[in-house]
């Protein structure tokens, strides 16, 4: 089980590099911004890749109509979110102390990842309804009012993963190094508890 433990152990931690690192990145490509301009989301709140990224993205979201981006108080996520992962690591970390020294088995590393992967795609979840949300709810006086080939107004919702073309634009959606820690932090975790299987058979 030493092996196991503190591979749970690092598995555990690596969920705190998103204190440190962005969780996503979405980027904005356009003739008019060759080099992009974009935003991260952090566990805490928005920042733009650049000083006044997040400035010339309200600027430009005003003309159709969306809302500016929300500060750091308007989104229950940013408070809440922090806790979660913290209180997961903390978790991880404490189950893979009482792997090392015999007090629980490693059945408990699936059943952090179990839950972590739950909280996960909750996580995901949400992100997804509230750029739904935030796209396709606008203000019926913007100044710029796009349409399909269909009359339907046009959404604006930046793709979850991947590239979509917006108008002029092409936004990019991917992971930032914090998820990726993440995601490693949690194979960490299957493969402690795959260690712990095979010691105990």
């Amino acid at each position: 089980m030493k092996t196991a433990s503190i591979t749970m152990i690092i598995g555990s931690a690596l969920l705190l590099g998103l204190f440190l690192f962005p969780l996503w990145s979405i980027t904005l490509e356009a003739p008019q911004y060759p080099s992009g301009i974009g935003m991260y989301i952090n566990l805490d709140g928005l920042e733009g890749h650049e000083k006044h990224d997040i400035q010339n993205i309200d600027g430009l979201n005003h003309y159709i109509g969306m809302r500016k981006l929300p500060k750091q108080d308007e989104m229950w996520e940013f408070s809440v979110f922090p806790k979660v992962i913290g209180g997961m690591a903390i978790l991880g970390i404490l189950i893979g102390l009482l792997g090392l020294f015999k007090k629980v088995s490693y059945k408990w590393f699936l059943g952090w990842l179990v839950l972590m992967t739950v909280l996960g795609v909750m996580g995901i979840f949400d992100f997804n309804a509230w750029m739904t949300d935030y796209g396709t709810h606008l203000d019926p006086k913007a100044i710029m009012k796009m349409t399909d080939a269909d009359g339907n107004p046009l959404s604006y919702k930046p793709p979850l993963f991947g590239s979509r073309d917006i108008l002029n634009f092409t936004a990019h959606s991917y992971p930032a190094i914090g998820a990726i820690l993440m995601g490693i932090g949690m194979f960490l975790t299957f493969i402690a508890y795959i260690i712990g299987l095979k010691k105990t058979n």
